[in-house]
């Protein structure tokens, strides 16, 4: 993980594909296409957890537990209450899973996959998903900074923006 500055606000940790970070500083994850930014948010410590998920299941493969929907988001809840938050006040927002190969016909479409497999396993842990800006068939880029109450910051490839 880098730092990078002027990404929406300020400097973040940027968290590349297969990568995750947990705790106060500000995250930013840049590009998403299929992948998905799992973001959960603990409003009354002010602390949270970015993963840049790229596929649905792992399949038992342990080397980068922040690539797989079905690792990641243990992970991250894991980690999240290590530092002292309660599993009941971890929410979630999500970003990505755009369809970007959409010319494979639908039996790729791995944006559509990772959203599924995501909110199963965030359904698993009983964490709330309280936003979301998925799908579609452009790419976006995230900015999540914990202390500013969890406020995610998106930019579409397209150029606009927009908050959840």
């Amino acid at each position: 993980m880098v730092r990078a500055s002027n990404f929406f606000e300020g400097s973040a940790i940027i968290i590349g594909i297969g990568e995750y970070h947990i705790g106060e500083e500000p995250k930013a994850t840049i590009g998403l296409g299929s992948c998905v930014a799992v973001i959960l948010h603990d409003e009354s410590r002010g602390i949270g957890a970015m993963a840049h998920v790229m596929l649905p299941e792992s399949n038992g493969r342990s080397d980068r537990p922040g690539k797989y929907a079905d690792t990641a988001v243990p992970l991250l809840v894991d980690g999240l209450c290590a530092q002292g938050c309660r599993q009941p006040n971890i929410h979630a927002k999500l970003v990505g899973g755009a369809s970007m190969f959409a010319f494979f016909g639908n039996n790729l479409n791995i944006g559509e996959r990772n959203i599924k497999a995501i909110k199963e396993a965030l359904e698993a842990k009983r964490i709330r998903v309280t936003g979301e800006v998925v799908g579609g068939n452009v790419g976006r880029s995230v900015m999540y900074n914990p202390s500013g109450h969890g406020k995610v910051n998106i930019k579409r490839a397209d150029g606009t923006c927009q908050e959840i």
